[in-house]
């Protein structure tokens, strides 16, 4: 029973520290890159760490803070994020919250399922699954819920696509891409040194 108690005590200790992380990173430089559009997020990473290291629950526990500071974001705080909120505060807060959820408790999944097969990879190829169901959840649910608003289709316009999927691959572009490199290496090193510091102590 005491170590029981012992370990959930850790383990609420360990996931108030990510989501402490991610809250400090979503409103300093370290969480977002602005860009004009869609910003370049970092926020990935401790959520990717949080999944891998402590389990798919806290996966999504660690998803659900990113996405209620990505909803944050969306009062006055980013331009993009505060024209979605006044076109359809709903699918806004759905677009921000949900996919980010779903990410971390994916991601989890994904680490838990490979690490029976391979070692060290998993911790690599999960890190990488965070940011790629990221955008891939996030960017669908955005498509479902604003796509036909005269808001996107402006950006339809200027990239020059004509479906959905086009205007995805062009808006995300570069992206998605620094993302994907920064969360694979950084996640996959800080999440496989975390893992060998906590097994020895």
């Amino acid at each position: 029973m005491k170590n029981s108690n012992s370990s959930k005590t850790l383990f609420m200790v360990e996931l108030a520290l990510m989501i402490a992380i991610i809250f400090i990173m979503a409103f300093t430089p370290l969480g977002y890159l602005k860009t004009p559009g869609l910003s370049i997020t970092f926020l990935t990473v401790p959520v990717a760490v949080g999944a891998i290291i402590l389990g798919p629950k806290a996966g999504a526990i660690c998803g659900l803070a990113f996405g209620i500071t990505s909803l944050i974001q969306c009062f006055g705080l980013s331009a993009f994020g505060t024209m979605l909120l006044s076109i359809n505060p709903i699918g806004t807060a759905f677009t921000c919250i949900v996919p980010r959820v779903l990410e971390g408790w994916l991601c989890g999944l994904i680490f838990k399922a490979l690490r029976k097969f391979m070692k060290n990879p998993a911790y690599f190829i999960a890190s990488l699954a965070c940011p790629l169901l990221n955008t891939l959840l996030y960017m669908s649910s955005l498509v479902f819920f604003f796509y036909n608003t005269d808001y996107i289709q402006g950006f339809v316009t200027t990239l020059g696509v004509t479906n959905p999927l086009a205007f995805v691959v062009a808006f995300v572009g570069a992206q998605g891409l620094i993302e994907a490199i920064v969360c694979f290496a950084i996640a996959g090193i800080v999440s496989r040194t975390l893992a060998l510091a906590l097994k020895q102590s």
